[in-house]
């Protein structure tokens, strides 16, 4: 199992430049590099500074230049937000900018917040919909010279322009419930999946969504999956304690952006009360603290041996977490000097 960094810019203080949290990101991301990870992984929001990354292409063209061995990936681009030709040119050129280190991760995004503001009207399934429409289209554009006549976009025989340095760029699919997992294998990319804060039996589950999906597909070589967790390391129990309370703080607030109900300002949402954080139970501190992965490195490296077993391919620290660069810093340096030893 290799590792990889999810990471994101984020911010709830106004007043911390974005020029700062830039120079963050590039910080942990060579962290990571030298520590051997396999990818780097940037997803794209809109009109949100809880994660900042309106094109994730100009962040990982950005390190491309800063880095020389890892693979930058898009974790993920939001498919109804993109026209196939645009994707397969944007995607290409930042493939030539990293000399073939892009692996493209596609979702069909996840927060109505954005949905109500780039295309309003759009629902879950839509979303779906045009992600498979999306995906062979940009293989075809690679392949140039293809014309399109589709649900949701038609255009002339058009070649991307440029191609990428890889003959075979990975495509990445996110996906959760079995159709998603079922057209990934199908159409021979990649798959991302996430527990989000629900817990290992949510883990072994995705495994079997996937599982099941290329046992449907024999003829199809079965490509690799990717599991995304959050995941920090402390040195004592005491920090163990802290972190559970912090990352359920940050739950809270995730929970709230996707019930899109709370008042925002300068993309910014209002802080929750203690009342508001107690009534989600299932992201207490206790309930985090048992479904992420949080603790010291030998409790961290008997979780992720778990994973390994049940044949992921690469797993993904998920670093956002509205904690500081200090403490992210802290928990990278951990897990690099104490958990991948384990696994080299």
């Amino acid at each position: 199992m290799r590792f990889s960094l999810f990471v994101h810019m984020e911010r709830s203080d106004p007043a911390k430049p974005h020029r700062e949290l830039f120079e963050e990101l590039e910080e942990l991301v060579l962290m990571a590099e030298h520590a051997g990870f396999e990818t780097a992984w940037i997803g794209e929001h809109h009109g949100m500074e809880f994660t900042i990354a309106p094109n994730p292409f100009v962040q990982l063209a950005y390190l491309a230049a800063k880095t020389k061995t890892i693979r930058l990936g898009t974790g993920n681009v939001i498919a109804p937000f993109w026209h196939p030709i645009k994707l397969a040119g944007e995607a290409a050129i930042t493939d030539v900018a990293s000399n073939g280190r892009l692996d493209l991760g596609i979702a069909r995004g996840a927060y109505t917040f954005e949905y109500e503001r780039l295309l309003p009207g759009l629902d879950a399934w839509g979303a779906g919909q045009r992600l498979r429409e999306l995906v062979p289209a940009v293989k075809k554009l690679w392949e140039g010279d293809y014309a399109h006549q589709g649900e949701f976009w038609s255009f002339p025989v058009t070649t991307a322009s440029p191609k990428p340095v890889q003959a075979d760029l990975p495509i990445w699919i996110a996906a959760r419930d079995p159709n998603s997992h079922d057209f990934a294998v199908a159409s021979g990319c990649n798959v991302q999946v996430t527990p989000l804060a629900s817990g290992d039996g949510e883990v072994t589950s995705l495994m079997e969504r996937f599982n099941t999906a290329c046992g449907n597909h024999p003829d199809i070589p079965r490509p690799r999956i990717m599991l995304l967790q959050h995941t920090f390391v402390s040195d004592s129990p005491r920090e163990t304690e802290q972190l559970s309370k912090d990352l359920s703080a940050f739950y809270c607030m995730f929970g709230a952006w996707f019930q899109n109900k709370r008042p925002i300002h300068q993309g910014i949402m209002d802080p929750l009360s203690d009342a508001e954080m107690a009534a989600m139970a299932n992201f207490s501190p206790e309930a985090v603290r048992n479904n992420l992965v949080i603790g010291e490195p030998d409790e961290v490296i008997a979780r992720l041996r778990g994973y390994a077993a049940l044949g992921y391919d690469q797993f993904s620290i998920w670093i956002d977490s509205g904690l500081s660069h200090a403490r992210k810093k802290k928990s990278l340096e951990l897990f690099i000097r104490h958990v991948l030893p384990a696994f080299s």
